[in-house]
């Protein structure tokens, strides 16, 4: 039997690199998996049950949430569900992969209180809110209305930090990749 995997969760504000950050870590690490999360929203064209998300009905979700089968959930405006499933997690542990989880801050204080050492919690910080906006602005995804909610909920996000284990600035992707990389691995050695 293959040793049992651990939990890496990696947390920050919409715009601070965190979906790139994963990107590099999936590419130097191949016993790192994702955790594939389940949601009540529609498939995206091209998106996969099972592959992307779960995709559940509301009432599916609903029993889950009763039945205690998410590590985390949430609700989000206009009422979509994301959430992680204990399932999901367990199993790629039980097979001895470290599972990387991108979740929202509340919830990644509920996965760590569940699994306290065998999980490391980073959370990515942008060097200023001034360069976060600055960035979500660059994409050129947010309109005003979404632009101000993402910066609102930045701040309250970047209240949660010294709960995490490590906080990373991302000021300089390369540097903050350098010290995301070496945290994962330092953890992947401990026994």
């Amino acid at each position: 039997m293959a040793q049992k995997g651990k939990v890496i969760i990696l947390v920050a504000p919409s715009g601070s690199g965190k979906t790139t950050l994963a990107r590099m870590l999936f590419e130097d690490f191949e016993d790192l998996k994702f955790s594939v999360s389940a949601t009540t929203r529609q498939p995206r064209e091209g998106e996969q049950n099972g592959v992307h998300y779960h995709f559940l009905t509301n009432e599916e979700f609903e029993k889950k949430i009763n039945s205690g089968d998410f590590l985390e959930w949430e609700e989000f405006y206009g009422g979509k569900k994301y959430g992680t499933l204990r399932s999901e997690v367990d199993k790629k542990l039980n097979s001895g992969y470290f599972v990387l989880l991108d979740i929202e801050v509340k919830g990644a204080v509920n996965v760590k209180e569940i699994y306290g050492d065998e999980c490391l919690s980073l959370f990515i910080k942008p060097p200023s809110i001034e360069i976060l906006k600055q960035r979500l602005t660059d994409r050129g995804t947010e309109d005003n209305e979404t632009l101000s909610l993402r910066l609102e909920r930045a701040k309250e996000e970047l209240t949660y930090a010294d709960r995490f284990d490590q906080v990373i600035i991302n000021d300089d992707l390369e540097t903050a990749y350098q010290e995301v990389k070496s945290a994962v691995v330092k953890f992947m050695n401990q026994n």
